[in-house]
This record gives structure tokens, sequence and C-alpha cells, in this order.
């Protein structure tokens, strides 16, 4: 199964809807861009029904380079995005739980 693109995206609600692709890519795009403003800016961005981004920061913690194992790296904090899926994501994914562990089975 492919992934769904921005593209897609833009094409199915233009079908949808009716309106011109070009409206709807810049209100998609308008959309992305101010969730990414409100979380650089510190804020959480909330959809009900669908989940929450928020920004978290990630602990230090130590790696290592596969081709230099005996040299450790400190790999710094740093701030990076979460995402907590809403009730009904949620329960909708949670229904693809049999058919992913079959096909980890084969």
């Amino acid at each position: 199964m492919a992934n769904l693109t921005k593209r897609d995206l833009v094409m199915q609600i233009s079908k949808d809807t009716g309106i011109i692709q070009q409206q709807v890519f810049a209100v998609l795009q308008q959309t992305l861009d101010l969730i990414t403003d409100a979380l650089a800016s510190g804020r959480d961005v909330e959809l009900r029904n669908f989940g929450v981004f928020e920004v978290r920061l990630t602990k230090s913690r130590v790696g290592r380079n596969p081709h230099k194992p005996e040299k450790d790296v400190i790999i710094p904090a740093r701030a990076t995005v979460k995402f907590k899926s809403g009730k009904i994501m949620r329960q909708r994914v949670l229904l693809r739980t049999d058919e992913l562990r079959a096909s980890t089975k084969n």
C-alpha cells in the first residue's frame, strides 16, 4: 500500500468538494504552515478527534558510530515534535492490529 502524499490529499479534496486543486493546495499548505509556526513558537496544536502535536525535549544520550563502535558519541538533547493520536484515530487504527500481526508472521 502506497503512502498518502500531500498531492493525493489535494486531489481527493478537490474531487470531493469541487474546489480547484490550486485553491485546495493553498489552503492545505497554509494549514501546515500554521501548525509548523505554532509548534516553533512553543504552542501545542490540538485537532479534536485527530490528535495533539507537541514539542518535547529529548534527553541527551550516548550513541555509537557503527563504523567506529569503539568511540562513543554524545547526542545532545534537542526539541522534537511528538504526536498523540485522538480517540477516534486510535480506535480506527486499532482495528488494523490483526492485519499487522498477520503480515509480520510471514
